[in-house]
């Protein structure tokens, strides 16, 4: 089990470091690859760094724990996942060109040739804050998957994540973070289609699963039993919350960086292609693997459920198998962790600090110094992923999405009023956290509709300041 983990990782990492050989030593081509990368690898890039060890150990768990009722989750997802991207990302990509910037917080504050140095540096931090707690809840998910099947300490597999990332990020940027996601990506749905086939056939085939899943009370409900409304209208309610979820993509700087660094703005169609065929498979199966997990595993009480996965592997799959299992977790957990990783160090080295750092030295050291600091944060770490990332994801898209939306439509809000819509949707949804009301509905949605409302009465106070302007200079002439 062991050699086969040890062997893929290898091969992550000699992917990585070849990718030095590609290098133009600029700082556009360590954050943006020089906008060079295929449609395929910029759609298998994208989909691994979204589907992380969130899914592997988060939605596992949270399926394992829910039942049926969690293909809501999948469903809202993916729906709101794609309908952002129709107008979205082409968008972004132009935008990334015209700017001519290497970083999501630049492109937004420079959208449609204003330059805002404030807002770049109020986006960098916001970025800075919750993309490193992301970065964290992937190391978590890694120490967690190695703590099951090798016994290992808890930090060992956040120790050995930090090292792997930071190697080839130093080596390639984001260059060898795409290529590793793309041969990661391979790995993570193979490992997730044995553990289904195998799971399946060990219950005797299809029915005999199913058959096991109905005699667990509730698991195979259609609904969340703890809803805010009963029946259909609360599984709707829940499911189009969750659509916000997948909406949320857009206001994520790791995932959404991959379609700034396409080749050709006129590709992204086959790029969303690439994505979303990897995408539906993929939650497919790991929902499968979820449901199985809960009928092997015949004891929630006492069971992390984040565990399901890894524990299923060890005690199903030979060895070697196993071992494959293991690297599919841990290729999940780096493919995201180096692009958080990647985004942070561009928040801070071309976001933050003072002045145009050219130099990929000092942008070496700071991607170094951010995964010291996520390794710090995983350490200490006492939540589980699925919360982590939730809180995380829905952070990010709540400061973001709403004024991405809003650029992507044409408009130009004030400076105050994109300063006011960004607090205002990240505040929304921390406040709504807090009061546990992220049980019942997926707090990125009123964080998202308060950011947006929020620039729609800017919008409006703006147009009736200059129209005022216009009657005075009228009446004046």
């Amino acid at each position: 089990m062991i050699l086969s983990f040890l062997l893929f990782l290898a091969a992550f990492v000699v992917i990585g470091v070849s990718s030095v050989r590609h290098s133009r030593g600029t700082k556009k081509d360590y954050y943006l690859a020089s906008s060079s990368v295929a449609p395929s690898l910029v759609g298998l890039s994208a989909v691994a760094t979204n589907n992380s060890g969130y899914m592997f150990i988060g939605v596992i768990g949270y399926t394992y724990a829910t039942g049926l009722a969690a293909i809501w989750l999948m469903i809202g997802w993916i729906a709101g996942d794609y309908i952002a991207s129709t107008f979205i990302h082409a968008r972004l990509r132009r935008a990334t060109a015209h700017t001519k910037e290497v970083s999501f917080a630049g492109v937004l504050s420079r959208w449609g040739g204003r330059e805002d140095v404030s807002l770049q540096r109020i986006c960098a931090i916001i970025s800075l804050v919750f993309l490193l707690a992301y970065a964290s809840a992937q190391l978590v998910a890694g120490s967690k998957a190695l703590h099951v099947l090798f016994g290992w300490p808890t930090y060992a597999g956040a120790v050995i994540g930090a090292i792997l990332v930071v190697v080839y990020c130093l080596a390639g940027g984001i260059r060898a973070s795409i290529w590793t996601d793309a041969a990661q990506s391979v790995v993570m749905i193979c490992a997730m289609t044995m553990m289904l086939v195998v799971g399946i056939h060990s219950f005797g085939g299809i029915e005999g699963a199913i058959t096991k899943m109905e005699a667990i009370d509730g698991y195979l409900n259609w609904f969340p039993q703890d809803l805010a409304l009963p029946g259909l209208a609360g599984g709707l309610l829940f499911a189009i919350s969750w659509a916000f979820a997948g909406f949320s993509v857009i206001g994520q700087p790791h995932v959404m960086v991959r379609f700034m660094t396409l080749d050709n703005p006129g590709q992204m169609r086959r790029a969303r292609a690439w994505y979303y065929l990897w995408f539906l498979a993929f939650y497919l199966m790991a929902t499968g693997v979820g449901m199985l997990s809960r009928i092997y595993i015949l004891d929630p009480g006492n069971f992390d459920a984040e565990l399901a996965l890894p524990t299923m592997a060890q005690q199903m799959l030979p060895p070697f198998a196993a071992g494959i299992v293991l690297a599919g977790i841990f290729a999940a957990t780096m493919s995201t962790a180096d692009s958080l990783i990647l985004s942070c160090s561009s928040a801070l080295t071309h976001d933050l600090l003072p002045g145009k750092i050219e130099n990929t030295k000092i942008l070496k050291l700071g991607t170094a110094l951010i995964t010291l600091a996520a390794l710090a944060w995983a350490l200490l770490n006492k939540q589980s992923v699925f919360n982590l990332v939730i809180m995380a994801w829905s952070g990010l898209a709540s400061a973001f999405a709403p004024l991405l939306i809003y650029l992507c439509l044409g408009a130009q809000p004030s400076r105050q009023g994109s300063v006011i819509a960004i607090f205002g949707g990240l505040g929304t949804a921390l406040l709504w956290r807090f009061l546990g009301w992220h049980a019942t509905i997926y707090e990125g949605m009123p964080g998202i509709l308060i950011g947006l409302l929020i620039l729609v009465i800017d919008g409006r106070l703006s147009a009736a300041a200059r129209n005022e302007s216009l009657t005075e200079k009228e009446t004046y002439t």
